[in-house]
């Protein structure tokens, strides 16, 4: 499942559900959680119900429920499962049980949030357990600051303070121990798509398949970070011929430098995630 960009759209906002379809992104969450007042989630639910009985399904279209100890989970998974979205977000999860709690209740795929409790932190590596269930595995930095007491997870220059880089390199872990694409948190400051880019493209560089989005503006910026560069497939293509022209070499030699398994594994990787022309 190719997600590069994942666009949260608010459960009470119908009219802007219809629109995203057309903007590009890879998948749409539909949010029943934090963007959405507690006085609104019941005609939340009907919204999305109604959507996803309706839509064209153009890309993927999730739910993000609220969390499983909530008060407002019966009622999200009463709401919006029997319309079948393409999977759910689960919001607080922590590690393989409340995955497995998940999958028992609505029996469909699950994209996690894992960093957002302390206990989650130490739950990360759970996840290869439950990975038949798991859509990817994504994290976030907003709620964990205030669990743990913290000010900010952030430095004045915008970069993540220590705590919630280790965080989000379990996350990383987590998501490649359980063969499960890693999804890169929001960039909170829609009007920066500069900065935006150098997120998402370092991002990609270490390994993430893909990010969360929370403006329209940031799906484009998002899609060209994750999408291979014709160079990057054309040196890709040439890794791959030069191990089927030398099945039995353990190592090569390609443009004066040397390849090995890793780099034949990787190239795999760049031409499994690029898009052809029709699919941009």
């Amino acid at each position: 499942m190719r997600l590069r960009s994942l666009l949260f759209v608010p459960g009470d906002r119908p009219e802007r559900m219809e629109k995203a379809l057309g903007l590009g992104a890879d998948a749409l969450i539909l949010d029943l959680e934090d963007s959405v007042a507690p006085a609104n989630k019941a005609a939340a639910r009907l919204a999305i119900a109604d959507f996803l009985g309706s839509a064209e399904r153009a890309c993927k279209l999730f739910v993000r429920i609220n969390p499983l100890d909530s008060d407002f989970v019966a009622d999200d998974l009463a709401g919006v499962v029997q319309s079948r979205p393409d999977g759910l977000m689960l919001p607080k999860a922590e590690g393989a049980n409340s995955v497995r709690e998940l999958a028992n209740r609505a029996g469909l795929p699950i994209l996690p949030i894992a960093t957002e409790t302390p206990a989650a932190v130490f739950r990360l590596g759970e996840y290869a357990e439950v990975a038949k269930h798991l859509i990817g595995l994504t994290w976030g930095a907003e709620d964990l600051p205030a669990a743990i007491g913290a000010s900010a997870s952030r430095d004045e220059s915008g970069a993540y303070l220590p705590p919630y880089q280790m965080a989000r390199t379990l996350t990383l872990f987590g998501a490649s121990a359980a063969g499960v694409n890693p999804i890169e948190t929001v960039y909170p400051n829609i009007k920066d798509l500069d900065g935006l880019q150098r997120v998402a493209e370092t991002a990609a560089r270490d390994g993430f398949t893909g990010m969360m989005a929370i403006h329209p503006a940031q799906v484009p910026v998002i899609n060209a970070a994750f999408t291979p560069s014709p160079d990057q497939i054309a040196h890709a293509r040439a890794i791959v011929a030069a191990f089927e022209a030398n099945p039995n070499a353990g190592a090569l030699q390609l443009d004066g430098k040397m390849i090995d398994a890793p780099h034949l594994k990787q190239a795999r990787r760049i031409l499994d995630s690029a898009v052809s022309p029709g699919d941009a």
